[in-house]
């Protein structure tokens, strides 16, 4: 009698989180994930093959708007989703700057600054969620942000590659949207989490 067992709270409690469930929106979001990969090399024989890159580019991107839309509409969101869903689109981000920046469309500095900014959120996602049981979802400045660096990656698609002004600004309005994302999250989702451990009050889901 004297033994307790307490391992289901303690370690089955995010389960839920990591559990995949196979509908349209994880599998839309999977699809994206896997096309990255061959983004990458398109992007990498740059300007081979300008088109195909560029509408690729647009799927990948429109998978992100039309998985989120069809959760909501049918009432499909699962917390796998909520997770995955922003977690692609810190991969998409990520690898898009560096590839732009290896065939001279960016400048160093810009992927620089999405794997400080990514890898600082998913650290701190990931602590929030083990230690405080909050989960840090995606609000309306993170796609708001991602928006913009669409807008901006296809303008450096089909702008002139020379170097100027204009590659080193085209990508601020996205940088600073994800700055006030960031900030966002610190203050607000992140401040939460030291005051509530209810996971339907701390979403912040746009």
């Amino acid at each position: 009698m004297g033994h307790e067992d307490k391992s289901p709270e303690k370690y089955g409690e995010n389960d839920k989180y990591f559990r995949f469930i196979l509908n349209i929106p994880n599998t839309l979001t999977l699809i994206r994930l896997c096309a990255i990969a061959p983004l990458a090399v398109m992007i990498s024989r740059w300007p081979e093959n300008r088109m195909a890159t560029f509408t690729l580019f647009l799927l990948i991107w429109a998978t992100d708007f039309l998985d989120g839309f069809i959760a909501r509409r049918f009432n499909l969101m699962t917390e796998f989703g909520k997770l995955f869903d922003p977690f692609v689109d810190k991969v998409f981000q990520v690898v898009t700057a560096f590839m732009l920046f290896s065939v001279g469309l960016t400048p160093i500095w810009v992927p620089l600054y999405y794997v400080v900014r990514e890898s600082f959120m998913l650290f701190g996602s990931a602590l929030l969620l083990t230690k405080r049981n909050v989960v840090v979802y995606a609000d309306k400045y993170g796609k708001v942000s991602t928006f913009l660096f669409v807008v901006a990656t296809v303008i450096m698609f089909f702008g002139k590659a020379e170097p100027g002004w204009g590659r080193q600004a085209i990508f601020l309005p996205a940088i600073l949207c994800s700055f006030i994302a960031t900030v966002n999250y610190v203050t607000r989702q992140a401040g939460l989490g030291k005051k509530k451990n209810d996971l339907g009050q701390d979403e912040n889901d746009a």
